[in-house]
């Protein structure tokens, strides 16, 4: 009989022992969802925006917090605009070059899109009709896909004439006029260009001044592009 007892008690303790922990767990449960999430607010993910270019958004020569995306993300940052820059430069790359990687690089699925090639096209005195061919390209793709788009224009370099340098720069104010959606940042280097002490020594490649003077400049462009981004 006292054994038969005993084991009702083990039993007993077992089952009172299990219901007080489901008891506690529910307490810690209730004053959780009441206490917990109260005041904490869910923080929006970034704005993915894509730079795609060539060794400026590379950051040839340069450490990658101080390339020209990571300027730029951090100008933004500084705004209070909650953004990451993905970059997607290759250095020499052309305009037909990010043309046949864009597919690629749109696999990190960015919501907005900088485009800012072109300026190895000037190098290299491509025809500026193959810049425009390629570059509207580009600008159609990324239409269709309905991604908010700023085109960076490029300038020749002098050595290759006034008329070249003239239908050059035409290629990009053309493709801004029959691409009023995308936001036109007439000339990349504005402000940096020429300049020694923003430059490293090839004179032309931005130094970190040099990629920070192209970021801070960027910046109401930037937020033009922002604004059109679905819920940003």
């Amino acid at each position: 009989m006292a054994s038969g007892t005993s084991g009702m008690t083990r039993r007993y303790g077992r089952r009172a022992a299990v219901r007080r922990a489901f008891l506690g767990l529910g307490l810690f449960l209730s004053v959780s969802a009441v206490t917990w999430p109260q005041g904490v607010e869910a923080q929006p993910a970034p704005i993915r925006v894509l730079m795609l270019g060539d060794s400026i958004t590379a950051g040839y020569g340069l450490a990658k917090p101080e390339a020209l995306p990571a300027q730029l993300e951090a100008a933004l940052k500084a705004a209070g605009l909650n953004v990451t820059i993905i970059e997607a430069g290759v250095s020499g790359d052309t305009t037909a070059g990010g043309k046949s990687r864009l597919e690629w690089a749109l696999a990190d699925q960015p919501q907005a899109v900088v485009v800012a090639l072109g300026g190895n096209d000037g190098l290299r005195g491509l025809a500026p009709a193959e810049s425009y061919a390629n570059l509207a390209d580009i600008l159609a793709r990324l239409q269709a896909r309905g991604l908010p788009t700023l085109l960076a224009g490029m300038l020749a370099p002098p050595n290759l004439g006034a008329d070249y340098g003239r239908e050059f720069s035409e290629t990009f104010r053309k493709l801004a006029a029959e691409h009023p959606g995308a936001v036109f940042y007439p000339f990349l280097l504005d402000g940096v260009a020429g300049d020694p002490a923003l430059n490293q020594p090839d004179r032309i490649h931005p130094n970190p001044a040099g990629a920070q003077e192209v970021a801070r400049r960027m910046l109401p462009a930037m937020r033009e592009l922002l604004s059109k981004v679905q819920g940003g």
